[in-house]
């Protein structure tokens, strides 16, 4: 492979078509990984003989190695070339998979998931440095769009397709499914880009500030997803993890900003553009994965949803993604990318607006339409925000521009989920406290609701256990719409940050300035 430092005209025809779908599918393989685990941790507790609660460490063991990979992809990049470590991450993710569906304990699962997760981490940023490379000015929206196709739909489908794969199959699959897609990534991505590798530097190793980033992301990553479980600031664990990342995140910062060669550039949060754009994006993103997470456990909860059902009222959000990712790519250079990444925000206020006039009778349809209608925001959601986050940085600093945007997007993902998770449980607790309030004797209504259950048959202790359980129903219900509608209001809130920025228009638009710039 070359690593001179020349400049690599546009691909075309059949090696475009190839290159974005080799790309593509290392994203979607690797996007998958990240969500289809969740639905099959009480088969792979019960096969490897470990309770459910260390079983989700196979969810922490994966988020923490790739939160703490994903910012080091500009360095790495500088190290070995964006080509080759796109491809060896593909194929490092292929072994590990591997592994994990042949895993005979907990540890060595573990273990595989780590290795897995942390070279999972530079596939999504140079997947996106690779097509923006690969495109002509004109058509970097188009490949922006193919891109946020599959980066939307894999959290989605993965678990549908984890939860039918462990009640069909057997749970190693989950992991198998990787290897073909991933040899197919593979062999596509050598054939077209091996003659297309960045210039290799040979940067000192920060390995100060590669330590403290291992510390902090991991403390709280680990926090973050054990903090439910351990009941948050109450627990000693918790506690000191805590400290240890907000002590150890303070010396990274101070470090980073003064060290010759830093292992992450947080220079970049001197532009506007840069800022404005990654923190929109990412707390957009961590709205919309907590939700994701809340949506299917309050179907499968309260509802009486099945996993596989539960998934299947998520699908359709994919529809109008699908169908419309194309036109905004299509539109996108002769417009200003607020103004889609604007009505994108509105469209995810509007459906989580109306998921926050759920009640507990809620029927199919009224579940479906706000996803079908969510996939209308989605379409406007990355590529214009991906789009302004790029905007104006010169080439060789688009990998680590895009490997510190998706860092900071995924650990809003992780702290979304746990806030979500965490505000329903606490907010169906203070509603079932008001609910059960009037439930005395001097109380006519419920007084004469005992009365009725009474006459049906039941006795004294069934009534009020009925009583009670229709309470926590309702009470969950009420807590799940004020999640929705505290999310409605925060979309709404952030269109401000999306107005901050200043995107270049210059020629074909700003993501075309971000793709001749990754040229």
């Amino acid at each position: 492979m070359s690593s001179q430092n020349v400049v690599h005209p546009p691909l075309s025809g059949g090696k475009l078509v190839i290159g974005t779908i080799a790309v593509s599918l290392a994203v979607f393989m690797n996007v998958l990984d990240t969500s289809i685990a969740n639905v099959s941790i009480p088969s792979i507790s019960g096969d490897l003989g470990v309770a459910s609660d260390q079983g989700t460490w196979v969810i922490t063991s994966f988020a923490v190695a790739n939160a703490i990979s994903v910012p080091l992809t500009g360095w790495l990049t500088q190290r070995i070339g964006q080509v080759r470590l796109f491809l060896g991450s593909i194929i490092l993710f292929v072994i590990a998979s591997w592994l994990c569906g042949l895993a005979p304990t907990l540890p060595f699962l573990l273990a595989a998931r780590v290795l897995q997760g942390a070279v999972a981490g530079p596939m999504i940023p140079l997947s996106q440095t690779l097509l923006l490379a690969s495109y002509p000015r004109a058509k970097a929206p188009m490949a922006l769009s193919m891109w946020s196709m599959t980066t939307l739909i894999a959290p989605v489908a993965g678990p549908v397709l984890g939860g039918w794969i462990s009640d069909n199959i057997s749970w190693p699959w989950i992991f198998y499914v990787n290897i073909p897609v991933g040899i197919a990534a593979a062999i596509a991505t050598f054939a077209i880009f091996r003659d297309r590798d960045s210039a290799i530097r040979r940067a000192p190793i920060d390995s100060v500030g590669l330590g403290l980033l291992v510390v902090w992301v991991g403390s709280l990553q680990i926090m973050l997803d054990k903090g439910k479980d351990l009941d948050w600031f109450n627990s000693t664990t918790i506690v000191v993890l805590t400290l240890i990342a907000v002590i150890s995140f303070a010396f990274f910062i101070v470090w980073e900003l003064t060290a010759e060669h830093p292992v992450v550039d947080l220079s970049l949060f001197e532009l506007r553009n840069f800022t404005g754009g990654t923190i929109a994006l990412s707390i957009g993103y961590g709205l919309y994965f907590g939700n994701l997470v809340l949506l299917p456990l309050w179907l499968q909860t309260d509802i009486g949803y099945t996993a596989t059902n539960a998934g299947l009222v998520m699908a359709p959000v994919g529809v109008f993604a699908i169908l419309l990712s194309p036109i905004t790519g299509k539109f996108l250079p002769r417009t200003d990318p607020r103004y889609i990444a604007t009505a994108a925000f509105l469209v995810f206020a509007l459906c989580f607006w109306m998921r926050s006039r759920y009640t507990t009778g809620v029927d199919t349809w009224a579940l479906t339409l706000p996803t079908l209608i969510q996939g209308i925001g989605m379409a406007g959601f990355f590529i214009p925000l991906v789009s302004i986050t790029l905007s104006g940085l010169p080439g060789h600093r688009i990998p680590a521009a895009s490997g510190l945007s998706n860092f900071v997007r995924i650990m809003c993902g992780g702290i979304g989920t746990s806030i979500f998770s965490t505000a329903w449980e606490h907010r169906s607790i203070v509603h079932h406290a008001q609910l059960v309030e009037g439930a005395n004797s001097y109380n006519p209504v419920f007084a004469n609701s005992m009365q009725q259950m009474g006459a049906l048959g039941l006795s004294h202790e069934q009534t009020v256990g009925l009583y009670n359980s229709m309470a926590t129903q309702q009470a969950a219900q009420l807590g799940v719409n004020d999640m929705f509608y505290i999310s409605a209001a925060i979309f709404v809130a952030l269109i401000a940050l999306i107005w901050i920025t200043r995107p270049e228009r210059s020629g074909g638009g700003d993501s075309a300035a971000a793709a001749s710039a990754a040229h």
